[in-house]
């Protein structure tokens, strides 16, 4: 039970989170492209794979805390499910080039910064040493 807990407080900051950038993000963008949804998914695999680096050089404190950031925080940042449901409305509506482009830069773009937070690895490992 405990580990639930610390699942479900992540996860309640990361649901925040990101509905708080999605409203900026319309706001500032408007609603013409889901664009807060590709922002953090993009966001949340940099940041995802940043803490997996971290914790296979330095071991996070305790289980716990992978729970609360890995699993909770960024599992409730990221959003699949949104953005499956964002592409077949999308598609539905006959913007098929607006779906298409979702769906593309969505997968290349989350690769793409898992990647990079891999390869950037030597130059911000210092910051924990």
């Amino acid at each position: 039970m405990n580990n639930l807990v610390w699942v479900a407080a992540g996860g309640a900051l990361g649901a925040m989170a990101r509905y708080g950038m999605n409203l900026w993000l319309v706001a500032e963008a408007g609603k013409a492209f889901p664009l807060g949804t590709l922002i953090v998914n993009i966001t949340g695999s940099f940041l995802l794979a940043v803490l997996f680096v971290w914790q296979q050089q330095h071991q996070l404190p305790n289980q716990q805390a992978w729970l609360f950031l890995g699993v909770g925080v960024l599992g409730a940042f990221t959003t699949f499910s949104t953005f499956s449901l964002e592409v077949v409305l999308l598609a539905q509506a006959e913007e098929y080039l607006k779906a298409a482009l979702h769906a593309g830069l969505n997968l290349v773009c989350c690769l793409a910064a898992v990647a990079l937070a891999l390869w950037l690895k030597p130059y911000y490992l210092w910051i924990w040493d």
